[in-house]
């Protein structure tokens, strides 16, 4: 029997990197995003022989460990599926070896502001829990993928990329210190089609490492920057806005919201925009963009921006003058599934 698991990606639409503690901790985060049609995808197949296979098609990564109870992790790029194994063995008392194949693939790159890491940690997650029988359930899953990432392996980041990735859908997400608060949103149909149809996102051709822009983040708020600290309450009010016009079906400030909230998203930290950035952001604003960000931390990966309908397919001929990838949004309103199959 084998077995498969998909999570989507996410858009964050407003409130981005208030879910990084210690802001979260100290003054509660709150964020808006909606799962888009990219996924990461897992397939894990259990084996006979004493050996677990990696095989990451979209890094071209293929590894053979030979009788493994645990996983050293080392620094190589496979940590986060060692971490995985390491925790699902430490939480749940397996003490027999796990031998398996996992073979993973993720439609956005490493670095591209979309969640693709986290999105696949919890993929994989899934996989295990539907292999292992694990009585997770959503928030179980997206705690405890956020719990690996964050703790075992000590990565910098949020908690909103395994929420949106577990629920799925639009959701007004709130970050505690000792809780996350997951709110769907039950947006008419007809306002989704509007606004998928008023976004264009540009991918730059260009990865980040995200974890540098989080840990400048963090410091400002550590040292109780001000103008860092502001820039955050601006955007978890503008989370609250973005919330209000997309229920209301007011779409037209979106567009005003988005710029609103990058402008202040770039006083976070000085690694978050750069000139090439601004170059592009400006000549899609001068040309019918309304507004738009970068996604995730930021520095580098897709920018998103709301367009004007008129000015779509001009703006559209303007981003691809820079030499990047131009897209249209789709959004996905379910969170990850996994299922079984005898296929191979």
């Amino acid at each position: 029997m084998i077995i498969r698991s998909k999570a989507p990606l996410r858009l964050g639409l407003a409130g981005g990197g208030t879910d990084v503690s210690p802001y979260s901790d100290q003054y509660g985060g709150a964020i808006l995003n909606a799962t888009i049609n990219k996924f990461a995808y897992a397939t894990l197949i259990p084996l006979q022989e004493p050996q677990v296979v990696l095989k990451c098609y979209d890094i071209d990564q293929h590894h053979v460990y030979e009788n493994v109870n645990y996983f050293d992790l080392g620094t190589d790029t496979l940590r986060l599926i060692k971490g995985i194994h390491n925790r699902i063995k430490r939480e749940f008392k397996i003490e027999l070896p796990l031998y398996y194949q996992l073979e993973t693939y993720v439609d956005a790159p490493p670095g591209s502001g979309l969640g693709s890491s986290s999105t696949l940690v919890v993929a994989i997650v899934a996989a295990f829990a539907e292999w292992l029988g694990l009585p997770l359930g959503e928030y179980d899953i997206a705690q405890l993928a956020y719990s690996i990432e964050r703790e075992d392996l000590g990565l910098s980041g949020g908690k909103q990329d395994q929420y949106a990735a577990t629920f799925g859908g639009f959701n007004f997400m709130e970050f505690h210190t000792d809780r996350v608060v997951v709110n769907p949103l039950r947006i008419k149909e007809e306002y989704i089609h509007e606004l998928e149809f008023s976004l264009l996102q540009y991918y730059t051709g260009t990865s980040r490492l995200s974890s540098k822009i989080i840990d400048a983040q963090v410091k400002n708020v550590n040292r109780g920057n001000s103008k860092s600290v502001e820039a955050m309450h601006a955007l978890k009010g503008y989370a609250f806005s973005m919330k209000e016009a997309l229920l209301r079906g007011k779409l037209e400030v979106i567009g005003e919201l988005l710029h609103e909230s990058w402008l202040s998203k770039k006083n976070m930290a000085d690694e978050i925009s750069n000139p090439v950035i601004d170059e592009i952001y400006e000549a899609a604003r001068e040309n019918g963009a309304i507004g738009g960000k970068m996604s995730g931390a930021g520095g580098g990966g897709y920018m998103m921006f709301y367009v004007r309908s008129n000015a779509l397919y001009h703006v559209r001929n303007v981003l691809q003058q820079f030499g990047g990838q131009v897209e249209r949004v789709s959004f996905y309103d379910k969170g990850v599934i996994t299922w079984k199959t005898k296929s191979t």
